[in-house]
């Protein structure tokens, strides 16, 4: 049966009209995305099928082109569709870092570097360029790697910060491993960069390691 022949109280867009997105499912919410199903699916039916395919949101969010657009009822525009709605969250929660907005939610910094890189599948390093009063000047990601690691020149950092102005800098990087723990390598970098960046003034105030939806922060554990 076509959604529109759906009682409306229970048709996913006029039920989020009525009660608020937040009383919608996951297949739902994908639904209304979605717009249309396939060929004997409603899009409801065509968004429990893919949320059970790909296990969640989450990987159906991250899946890669190719894959996503194998799956029956989806293509290039429906792929388009998605990462465009997954951009505008990113963007969303990005918000509290646009430039000359000073950093007092440690918090939401945690959860938008998590949304930024828990799901790349190689290694990245990034950097958060702050002013003397801690307000963003810019993020920027610096260096990309393999599945074991990314190569970090601590001359390529400094010569970033100084074009940036930076006071202060935020660094961050993820481990596809799903781990957040720093490693020793972690920790001899991120003393090798503080050091570099004092000669200039430029503080070092934290470094979070990004692993499956947690974040390791080198301040809290004492590390700079």
């Amino acid at each position: 049966m076509a959604i529109n022949s759906w009682p409306q109280a229970e048709r996913p867009r006029e039920k989020l009209l009525q009660r608020g997105p937040q009383a919608l499912s996951d297949a739902e919410l994908l639904a209304i995305l979605l717009r249309t199903g396939a060929r004997g699916k409603t899009a409801v039916d065509l968004a429990r099928e893919l949320l059970s395919t790909f296990e969640g949101l989450r990987g159906l969010f991250a899946a890669e082109q190719t894959r996503l657009c194998a799956a029956a009822g989806l293509g290039p525009a429906k792929y388009a569709q998605l990462q465009a709605a997954l951009e505008m969250a990113r963007r969303h929660m990005g918000e509290c870092l646009q430039r000359g907005a000073p950093l007092t939610d440690p918090a939401a910094t945690r959860r938008y570097l998590i949304a930024r890189l828990r799901d790349r599948a190689h290694e990245v390093f990034c950097c958060l360029y702050l002013d003397n009063r801690h307000r963003v000047i810019a993020f920027e990601e610096l260096f990309q790697g393999t599945l074991d690691g990314a190569s970090v020149h601590p001359r390529e950092v400094l010569r970033k910060v100084l074009a940036h102005n930076a006071a202060a800098v935020i660094f961050a990087h993820n481990h596809p491993s799903g781990v957040a723990e720093p490693s020793d390598a972690d920790r001899r970098l991120t003393q090798r960069l503080k050091e570099s960046l004092a000669l200039v003034d430029v503080r070092v105030l934290d470094h979070f390691v990004i692993g499956d939806g947690e974040a390791a922060s080198f301040a809290e554990r004492g590390l700079l």
